[in-house]
């Protein structure tokens, strides 16, 4: 029997590759994610290996709020000059160095524009020196206040050079600077990891990075000859006391590598999700050709039934089938995958300049899952098939066709039980408080029940999408014969109703939530112009507050307020918070709420936040913010969330210590009569000296910060563009089968005749009937799976249903486009069938 199956498995190597293709992109993309996140994680070590080479034990405050890589920016505390006295007083010693070291140093480069920083921080910090890892390559560094040096990457990508006027924004509007040095690193690196850095002088750097002279963010210790970084870091930690974290160098560069970690490991989430998807969609691939293929073998399977092959042989005949081609696709799937992972990084590494990606590794957790995934998804696939071949009986050896297709009945009742079993997940998830893995449990659930349910409806449908083919011969042909099993079309055009169902309901959701927001935003801003900018990289960009004031000068405007935003912790708990100049002012720019100015002690939460919390007016809560001790204050009022930004409104005098302590927006309003057109030019000449603000009127502004809506709706695309790829494999495949298996019905046609294009046109009817039919499904449900999820949204402002008419019309096309394209190669092979070997054949 092993051998039987092992000479049959050969004898149909193209069976093997169709059979195998899916599970090679699913795998592919499998071992993808973790060839691409283990070597971003070493590159990760290496990179802050590098930074932290030249520091022994590095000293820092205590970060007032611990915030994680996946929570925001961590804003480190600041520490005093005395400490670092106090840490050369250590026995052990050898030198210790205070450090300014922040993020939010946004150099301009010389074509006006800030230099773009997508990831990478770009850092701010005093100059100490040069060392064994720094050293100059031209100039020197900077020695009056009016002075920078900069790495090689700032002078590469901003054009500069030696004695050039540069300006750089920090937490102060920008400022013109003299470039007096540049310098690399060891190794001829132009930056570390892409880092932008600019050096200032110590107090200006204290000034402009971290808004507090005579303090640093770090202190880097050097030990003395015969001690160790471990004895050092326990004799410092002895000696400063609790409120410091002192480490060592090697600490320092694992904590920070785990930091970016944490979101390599979200980003290798994502990543096995669609994989996932993609494996599920091959397995319809992998079911629907095992099906065929039993059929096919109906004779030869009922021959070794009659030869004394037990129904355990048969099954397990099948099944070792399975292993060898989820075997082989897992192993050719893990060579592609450390390929994607590969190109994967290389990209990675070509949007952060600078970047050095650690050599391309195959971790064992990629080559595991490969192999267990190919081989499980595989088996999984073909047991039905297997099961069903089981059942044949010895008698269908002697007769010369195919054993009938089977009622419907049972498998129509099957999809309606599993069915109702995934809505019910499915509605728990959205209105209960099941989470997101009773919703995607339930949708895939779902799919598995519509997938069930699929044959009852494919032969009314298909009949009626066969009519629009039915005008020629070939045409009616084709059609016939994409109805004429209807578990086949059923299960092929089920695995392009999964991907085009995610694709279609992500847009609708997305669609929605944009019209939703977008409509809350017209009635609720009542400012007709912003101040603000895009947001690309970890802080978003700030301006002057001096605008706001200026603002509300020019002739025209009735009221200017800006808005301070930063994390902060309330009664423990991380949140964001907000401040402004006058919180009337606000409120009448924003929202037209009234409300009044808050006192030093005292604070605004919104009546949601109220609720939520069980507070009450009058309460009295603790903040802590970035920087200053923990305060309370006293809520004092109350407002509606929607009509006001942020949930938490705090006194003015707390910005001082925000994490920025400059406005990131501005809302104005203008008075009666006055238009946009008078009063915006005057506004943009205000914020001319901030390149990564502008002014805009309101409809600009709202269309601005719903935009990331649409690149979120694009990369759910591309990544689902492989599962749509599989089903255009698997309609390649059924095609392909099919043809094999009415190779003698072929014949005859072709001898009563049917010609070579006659034949191509009835290949391709079929094909693009089962296409549409399976876009149409998907059109279908994901309509309906997005309508959902809109309407348990409901509450938190997604009231507005959008179905991307457009989108799906585009999808249908495409679709027929897809089965011509799949029909290609089959049709050609059918088309070429000698007539005479096709009548004959058995």
């Amino acid at each position: 029997m092993l051998r039987a199956t092992l000479k049959s498995l050969l004898g149909r190597k193209l069976r093997l590759v169709l059979s195998g293709l899916a599970v090679v992109l699913g795998v592919m993309f499998v071992a993808g994610a973790f060839v691409v996140t283990d070597t971003l994680g070493r590159s990760f070590d290496q990179l802050f290996a590098t930074a932290f080479e030249g520091t022994d034990v590095g000293v820092s405050a205590k970060p007032k709020i611990e915030v994680s890589e996946m929570e925001g920016e961590q804003v480190a505390s600041t520490l005093p000059a005395a400490a670092v006295q106090q840490v050369r007083n250590v026995q052990g010693v050898k030198s210790a160095t205070g450090v300014v070291n922040s993020d939010g140093a946004r150099v301009i480069g010389s074509d006006g524009k800030v230099l773009a920083g997508t990831g990478p921080p770009r850092l701010g910090e005093n100059w100490v020196g040069t060392d064994d890892l720094l050293q100059l390559r031209e100039g020197r560094g900077p020695t009056a206040d009016d002075e920078i040096a900069v790495n090689a990457l700032i002078a590469k990508q901003g054009k500069l050079k030696i004695g050039d006027k540069v300006g750089v924004l920090t937490l102060e509007p920008k400022k013109m600077f003299t470039l007096v040095g540049i310098w690399g690193y060891a190794g001829d690196k132009d930056s570390i990891g892409g880092s932008q850095e600019v050096a200032f002088t110590e107090p200006v750097a204290q000034k402009l990075m971290i808004g507090r002279t005579g303090e640093f963010n770090m202190i880097n210790v050097k030990a003395a000859d015969g001690v160790t970084p471990e004895q050092l870091r326990d004799r410092i930690a002895a000696t400063i006391g609790a409120g410091y974290d002192v480490k060592t160098g090697d600490q320092l560069a694992e904590d920070n590598a785990a930091g970016l970690k944490e979101f390599l490991g979200f980003f290798n989430k994502i990543l096995l999700g669609f994989a996932s998807v993609a494996l599920f969609v091959g397995i319809f691939l992998i079911l629907n050709t095992f099906s065929i293929i039993i059929a096919q073998r109906t004779k030869e399977l009922a021959m070794m039934r009659a030869l004394g092959a037990s129904r355990r042989q048969v099954i397990g005949s099948v099944l070792l089938e399975a292993v060898v081609i989820g075997l082989v696709a897992a192993l050719l799937g893990l060579g592609a995958g450390v390929g994607v992972g590969a190109a994967l990084g290389q990209f990675f590494a070509s949007l952060n300049d600078g970047f050095e990606m650690a050599t391309v590794g195959v971790p064992l957790s990629a080559v595991v899952s490969s192999l267990l995934v190919g081989v499980l998804v595989t088996v999984v696939a073909a047991l039905l098939p297997a099961l069903r071949a089981s059942r044949i009986s010895p008698v269908a050896a002697m007769q010369d066709v195919a054993t009938p297709d089977r009622p419907l009945t049972k498998v129509s009742v099957a999809g309606a039980v599993v069915g109702a079993t995934g809505g019910t997940l499915l509605a728990i998830g959205l209105y209960g408080s099941g989470g997101l893995w009773l919703i995607l449990g339930g949708v895939l659930v779902c799919f598995i029940g519509i997938a069930l349910l699929t044959p009852l409806i494919s032969r009314p449908v298909v009949a009626l999408l066969g009519r629009l083919f039915s005008w020629s011969v070939p045409g009616r042909l084709g059609r016939l014969n994409s109805g004429r099993n209807p578990r086949r079309t059923a299960i092929t055009a089920a695995a392009l109703m999964v991907g085009i169902a995610l694709v279609t309901g992500v847009t609708v959701v997305m669609d929605s939530a944009k019209k939703s927001l977008a409509a809350q935003a017209e009635d609720t801003i009542r400012a007709q112009v912003i101040i603000g900018g895009d947001q690309n990289g970890p802080r978003p960009p700030t301006f002057d507050p001096a605008v706001i004031d200026k603002t509300a000068q020019i002739a025209g405007v009735r009221g200017a307020a800006g808005i301070w935003q930063d994390q902060a912790k309330i009664n423990g708990e991380l949140t964001y918070v907000t401040a402004t100049k006058d919180l009337a002012v606000l409120g009448d720019a924003f929202g037209g709420l009234q409300l009044s100015p808050l006192k030093d002690d005292q604070m605004a939460v919104s009546t949601q936040q109220l609720t939520e919390k069980g507070w009450k007016v009058g309460d009295t809560v603790s903040v802590q913010l970035s920087h200053g001790d923990e305060r309370r204050y006293t809520i004092t009022e109350s407002y509606d969330e929607d009509a006001m930004v942020g949930g938490y409104q705090v006194p003015f005098a707390a910005a001082k210590d925000f994490g920025i302590p400059q406005p990131v927006f501005g809302f104005v309003r203008l008075t009666d009569g006055t238009t946009v057109d008078q009063v915006l030019p005057a506004i943009k000449a205000l914020v001319a000296d901030s390149p990564e603000v502008s002014a805009t009127d309101r409809t600009t502004f709202i269309q601005d910060q719903l935009a990331d809506l649409d690149t979120i709706i694009t990369m759910v695309q591309v990544l689902l563009a492989l599962a749509i790829l599989i089903a255009v494999l698997g309609v390649v495949n059924t095609l392909a089968l099919s043809v094999l298996e009415r190779t003698r019905e072929l014949g005859l046609l072709r001898a009563v005749g049917l010609s070579r294009g006659q034949t191509m046109r009835m290949v391709t009817v079929e094909a693009v009937v089962i296409s549409v039919f399976g876009a149409l499904l998907g059109v279908a449900v994901g309509s309906g799976l997005g309508a959902a999820v809109v309407r348990a949204l409901k509450d938190d402002g997604i009231d507005q249903l959008v179905l991307p008419w457009g989108g799906m019309g585009t999808y249908l096309v495409l679709a027929a486009l897809v089965g011509v394209l799949a029909a290609v190669l089959p049709s050609i092979k059918a088309a070429r069938l000698n007539v005479l070997a096709a009548i004959a054949h058995d």
